[in-house]
């Protein structure tokens, strides 16, 4: 049995398929503490823990140590869903790390010995290639929640995009620590003043589920344009430069082949394919794109089918979920649903804040 730590319990049955044993989730109530909980659900020294994120249960990692259990650290993968992890939705894809996460850059993860030590072949690269391409001919991300659209912009400029990001994920607190939106606005119109700057607001701060708003008018004296509610390869089809803290849009432009300015140090940087303001040290070796993606999509998330909920390649995800953005797109109730979701998690937000 597995003992799993920090999952809301709206998580529950959406992480359980991703695992071969049957989880056993910890949350304790009325005080109790996790440890207690876990060791009164059987939690032995033959046990696996995983927790989320980087969320932090000392007493159970003090045990962990001491009988040094294996722990795990679980999170949303690269290709996650169709619409938002803050409504809710099921996620097909999640990294699960023996050694630290992929946003934190202050302890070496899977996915970065992955990156500094894989022989990459050439069966894997033409692998990664495919994918890819795929993802860009079909204009998959991560959420896959807007719609495309064509967007004019100036000709003679410049175009640099600066995607927003939820200001209290953890991928802020441990890659890009003391940044903010806006102090990154005011960064790219300092190292481009003759450029013209699109911002694009993070849609988990759109739908009013996540901090990180900027306030327009303000936004504005460091931008040219708000662009919201389009996906992001339309705003990328139209990029020379993305200028970013840790937000996986860089990641999706370096696929693109667009030119990528870091700010924080997200998983991609450091391997010779962006200009970054920070380092990590570890990161020794150069890469190119495909083996990047090779790494990244290919050798360290777990992959679930959107109907069958059984694990899965990630061409197999990719397919499926295209198939899904074409129904959510038509559906009603799907779009209702989320709405309703958001409201939801408001309401809860503002009973949290009032207690």
């Amino acid at each position: 049995m597995n003992y799993f730590f920090g999952f809301s319990h709206w998580k529950h049955g959406f992480v359980e398929p991703f695992f071969d044993q049957k989880p056993i989730f910890i949350n304790p109530l009325f005080g109790q503490g996790h440890l207690k909980k876990a060791l009164s659900n059987g939690l032995n020294s033959k046990k696996y823990i995983y927790i989320w994120g980087r969320k932090s249960f000392p007493d159970v990692e003090r045990y962990a140590h001491t009988y040094r259990l294996p722990v795990f650290r679980v999170e949303d993968g690269f290709i996650r869903s169709v619409s938002l992890g803050s409504d809710l939705t099921q996620p097909y894809s999640l990294v699960v790390d023996s050694r630290g996460i992929y946003f934190d850059p202050t302890v070496q993860s899977d996915l970065e010995v992955i990156l500094e030590t894989t022989e990459f072949d050439e069966e894997l690269l033409d692998r990664a290639c495919k994918i890819k391409e795929y993802l860009i001919e079909k204009k998959l991300s991560k959420y896959n929640v807007y719609d495309d659209a064509v967007l004019n912009f100036p000709s003679d400029k410049k175009i640099v995009v600066v995607p927003g990001q939820v200001e209290d994920d953890a991928s802020i607190s441990y890659g890009a620590a003391g940044m903010n939106n806006l102090k990154l606005l005011q960064q790219v119109r300092s190292n481009r003043p003759d450029a013209y700057i699109i911002y694009k607001p993070h849609p988990d701060v759109l739908s009013g589920n996540r901090v990180g708003q900027v306030d327009p008018d303000e936004a504005l004296v460091y931008c040219d344009r708000i662009v919201t509610e389009v996906s992001i390869d339309s705003v990328l089809s139209c990029a020379d430069e993305v200028h970013t803290m840790t937000s996986l849009v860089g990641f999706e432009a370096l696929m693109r082949g667009i030119k990528v300015s870091t700010y924080g140090v997200p998983f991609y940087a450091g391997w010779g394919l962006s200009e970054d303001v920070h380092f990590c040290e570890r990161r020794t070796r150069t890469l190119t794109v495909d083996e990047l993606v090779g790494g990244a999509l290919l050798l360290y998330p777990r992959y679930i089918h959107p109907k069958t909920l059984q694990k899965c390649e990630i061409e197999e995800l990719l397919e499926a979920l295209e198939v899904e953005r074409k129904s959510y797109k038509k559906s009603l109730w799907m779009k209702v649903r989320n709405v309703m979701s958001r409201k939801s998690q408001m309401l809860i937000r503002r009973f949290k804040g009032m207690m």
